[in-house]
């Protein structure tokens, strides 16, 4: 792979012959867990209360870096879609010819990366369906999908220790924004902290996925090329020219006592700090859409979402696209990117403060992820609630929206209540 000060030629494998893809129906009863199908190794996951897709092996592969890192991928996407060869008998979003993705959240450093696994499964509904691809020489994977099952290994002998900063350092880091905020030039930026977990064994990713899937099934569970979490933000959706995307902003803890948590689930509707964090998101998401959209529904008010460890302001953004012919679910997703949510504001300030202050390398984390089909649809969460795994090494990550007035030791303890998905997900039996 060729080099330059701010991009890299992107390297794809192999995929030298046009894809030979087929998607049949299957018999739901014969798949009720899709996560439970999947072999070990490097799987691809994008699945919300049991639906979603799953896939395994790899047919064709692209990395790309730098500011072109999506117009790179999905340049290359179009030409395989262009060239496949495909037999859909299912017709539904994600059937036939699919790949998923990550993508790093600067322009550098970093790689992103889109994949077309050679066994899918997909439900939708009460729809399940199979797909199989492979280079035309070979026609389409011919193997058992379901021949390599194992089941996962739980993590072995898992210990935490502080990332890039400690807590007391990232309380810092969280002072130092508020007061350059006070001073003028952004309204807020959204700094992260990393935690290690090391396990004495390889970690099987289908363990954390299991678990992320059944504690937050409102959630979307991934992973992508080591990249694992449950995102409850959806960057972007677009379905048959139609586009959603879900904000988060403003954050509170869960006590875990129902009637406790109404009440602080009230005094989070009416925070004019967490109001004004959630009213910088929203605006920043429809601005992006804006420019592709005939039409546009935003709400004015946001309303609560309820996880199982913490409550979010949230609000539902729709549009028409008028350019669904021509631009992406993936453009869509750079459009977007980064938004208020995950960056700040303004976000040229915000990004830069980032970038200066907060001492790590985000990676893929708060980037996009999720899955892209042949006609341009797809799903892009938000990396959120995410770690990186690297053999017997997970690095989980966590952010936290700064405004004028947000208070380090609050902020700190939003971060740790952030990471406790992953973190369970790892520990827990």
């Amino acid at each position: 792979m060729t080099s330059s000060t701010t991009s890299a030629e992107p390297a794809a494998e192999p995929a030298a012959d046009p894809l030979v893809v087929r998607s049949v129906r299957i018999d739901s009863a014969s798949v009720p867990d899709l996560l439970e199908r999947l072999p070990a190794g490097d799987p691809c996951t994008w699945l919300r209360r049991g639906a979603g897709l799953v896939g395994w092996g790899t047919a064709a592969r692209i990395r790309t870096t730098g500011p072109t890192r999506f117009a790179d991928a999905d340049k290359w996407w179009s030409e395989q879609v262009g060239r496949a060869r495909v037999v859909d008998e299912v017709g539904e979003p994600g059937s036939g010819l699919v790949c998923f993705g990550s993508f790093a959240f600067a322009d550098e450093p970093g790689h992103s990366v889109l994949t077309v696994p050679q066994v899918v499964l997909g439900r939708r509904g009460e729809t399940t369906w199979l797909t199989t691809v492979g280079p035309s020489h070979l026609g389409p994977a011919r193997l058992d999908p379901f021949a390599e099952q194992t089941a996962p290994v739980p993590p072995a002998g898992v210990s935490f220790a502080d990332g890039a900063v400690d807590g007391e350092q990232w309380m810092s880091v969280v002072a130092d924004a508020v007061a350059r905020i006070d001073h003028g030039g952004l309204e807020k930026v959204v700094l992260a902290r990393d935690l290690v977990a090391t396990a004495t064994e390889p970690i099987d990713v289908r363990w954390p996925l299991r678990r992320l899937a059944a504690d937050y099934p409102m959630c979307w569970t991934f992973h992508v090329d080591g990249l694992f979490g449950a995102t409850p933000e959806m960057l972007v959706r677009r379905e048959r020219g139609l586009v959603t995307s879900r904000v988060l902003a403003g954050t509170i803890r869960r006590t875990g006592d129902d009637e406790r948590d109404l009440a602080l689930a009230a005094t989070l509707a009416r925070s004019s700090k967490d109001l004004e964090e959630h009213e910088y998101a929203v605006r920043s998401v429809a601005d992006a859409l804006e420019a592709h959209c005939s039409s546009m529904n935003v709400p004015e008010t946001p309303f609560v979402l309820h996880l199982p460890n913490v409550m979010h302001l949230a609000t539902d953004v729709a549009g028409v696209a008028h350019d669904a012919a021509t631009v992406s679910s993936l453009r869509l997703a750079e459009a977007l990117h980064p938004s208020a949510a995950v960056g700040g504001t303004p976000t040229t300030a915000a990004v830069a403060l980032i970038a200066e202050i907060e001492g790590m390398d985000r990676g893929r984390y708060a980037g996009p992820v999720g899955w892209m089909d042949a006609s341009g649809d797809g799903e892009w969460g938000i990396a959120l609630r995410s770690a990186l795994l690297e053999g017997d090494s997970v690095r989980l990550f966590a952010g936290c929206g700064i405004v004028g007035g947000s208070d380090p030791e609050a902020e700190l303890a939003e971060s740790q209540a952030k990471l406790v998905p992953v973190r369970d997900a790892l520990t827990r039996p």
